[in-house]
């Protein structure tokens, strides 16, 4: 089911617990139940529902916010989600009770995150398989040269483990554009520090098919109806 995109393993395995997924029909209440591919699985109304109430609610996470929970001297971008910082009235202000992030963005970094309930969500951004790609606006001290650019696109090792390879694009002065299907730990700082460039701004603009565009520092909205990552 987690595959399938339907929710996440955790969810379905207490909709199976509780009867609300049907195989053909058919109610399944135990846990491990394996079926073929050509059988057809759907959810139970209820849990129709269940799913039809998640939330998921996009930030644009000004620098000194935490994306997790709350550190010393620093609130989490969660706190963020309050009725006078909404970005559009038309926007219901959701409880900030079981909302979690799905990735993170260091607290000296700006841009885009994404706080959900939404199992499917999470997975579908920080799995382990994810392929979603995360654009960057990043700007830099140090001298920019093509061999740099070439190394960051392709050919460096963090913690002993290659990284996938990047879209890296120069785009006027110190600026440059970076976009990456992973999500190491201070990655792109430390990235740039292997070439003898310094970040001195970063701004997340997309993830997926979702971007920033005219979200303001601090502000949040509603993921759409028609959007999705």
């Amino acid at each position: 089911m987690a595959q399938r995109g339907m929710c996440s393993r955790r969810e379905a395995d207490r909709f199976i617990e509780q009867g609300l997924v049907l195989v053909d029909g058919e109610p399944v209440t135990v846990l491990g139940t394996k079926v073929l591919a050509s059988q057809h699985i759907e959810l139970a109304e209820q849990a129709q529902k269940t799913q039809s109430e998640k939330i998921t609610v996009l930030i644009n996470k000004p620098m000194d916010y935490v994306s997790g929970l709350p550190e010393e001297g620093y609130e989490s971008a969660v706190m963020l989600i309050q009725k006078e910082n909404r970005q559009s009235a038309w926007d219901q202000v959701p409880g900030r009770h079981g909302l979690a992030p799905a990735g993170r963005l260091d607290i000296d970094s700006m841009g885009l995150i994404v706080f959900t309930n939404d199992g499917r969500i999470a997975r579908q951004l920080i799995g382990e398989n994810t392929t979603v790609e995360k654009e960057y606006l990043i700007w830099v001290r140090g001298e920019i040269t093509e061999d740099k650019l070439e190394l960051l696109r392709h050919g460096l090792s963090l913690d002993d483990k290659a990284l996938k390879p990047a879209k890296i694009d120069l785009l006027k002065g110190s600026q440059i554009r970076m976009t990456l299907r992973e999500g190491r730990k201070r990655q792109i700082r430390r990235m740039c520090d292997l070439v003898d460039l310094k970040v001195s701004r970063l701004i997340r603009v997309r993830i997926g098919n979702v971007a920033l565009g005219d979200l303001e520092t601090g502000k949040w909205r509603l993921l759409q109806p028609d959007e999705s990552f």
